[in-house]
């Protein structure tokens, strides 16, 4: 068994939950002190304790008791409703820095079962040009987050640094030169472009002189092609594939914190939207 967070959350609960059900129902009545019935059938009370009075339970119950419904809120947030993530490489630069603590909407691709991910409920489907968390398929373990640019039947092809959907080249619009700060302040000089999916437009960074990886692919089914927005510094389905839907872990909404070690906080992306 993989010991990641959901799994621990899940055995915590697991653990408490017991402890406390097993107080209730074996030790608690046991703890009620014992009274005496007279041969007239009348209760005897000796007068050391109320006959009603019920010891207190052992200090593990108690910490039990207390954890049990907070482990339990947070396995059902981080499980159903929201995951937050930190972003610890530049791969989706300029949409994501580096240090940006981003929110990740659980529910909005389904309803998956934790630990084995299985979905149990169908909510929505991935669109093109949505920015996913989802579990590394060479290495489930490890989340990566990378933008969807390929649907399931998609023929999606990389050529000269220009995304190919089904035929038709991505729009791209140049927006100057970008420039960096903090730990991504070398890509500063590189060329920052909106590219445009689905007529919805994004920045992204393109490298000039550095060689990119190219080829064509047909998306299988209940697959999905991805690509970093920081596009010659990303290992993205150009070079491991495609991301199976069983895959999935969320759709990264918004940024809540930035914090670029040795740089501090920035103020100015905190609740930027993710797009």
């Amino acid at each position: 068994m993989n010991l990641d967070f959901p799994t621990i959350m899940v055995l915590l609960v697991a653990v408490t939950g017991g402890i406390w059900a097993f107080d209730a129902v074996v030790l608690a009545p046991r703890r009620r002190p014992s009274v005496a019935e007279g041969s007239d059938g009348v209760v005897e009370d000796d007068g050391e304790f109320d006959a009603g009075e019920v010891l207190e339970p052992p200090k593990l119950v108690e910490y039990a008791r207390s954890f049990f419904p907070i482990f339990l809120i947070v396995l059902l947030l981080r499980s159903f409703l929201v995951e937050p993530f930190r972003i610890p490489s530049g791969s989706m630069m300029p949409t994501l820095l580096i240090g940006d603590f981003i929110l990740v909407n659980k529910y909005t691709y389904g309803i998956r079962l934790p630990i084995v991910n299985k979905k149990i409920i169908s909510i929505g489907r991935p669109e093109r040009g949505d920015v996913v968390v989802f579990r590394f398929p060479e290495d489930p373990t490890i989340p990566f987050i990378k933008r969807i640019v390929g649907l399931p039947g998609d023929r999606i092809s990389y050529y000269n640094k220009t995304l190919y959907i089904n035929g038709e080249p991505a729009r791209q619009e140049n927006m100057g030169t970008y420039t960096g700060h903090g730990s991504g302040s070398n890509m500063t000089g590189t060329s920052l472009r909106a590219e445009y999916l689905d007529d919805a437009p994004h920045d992204m960074l393109i490298q000039g002189g550095y060689p990119g990886v190219e080829g064509e692919i047909v998306v299988p089914e209940e697959n999905y092609f991805v690509l970093g927005d920081n596009r010659d510094n990303s290992r993205d389905s150009r070079y491991w594939g495609t991301v199976p839907d069983d895959h999935l872990i969320g759709r990264a909404f918004s940024i809540w914190m930035n914090w670029d070690w040795g740089e501090g906080i920035d103020w100015g992306r905190i609740g930027t939207s993710i797009k």
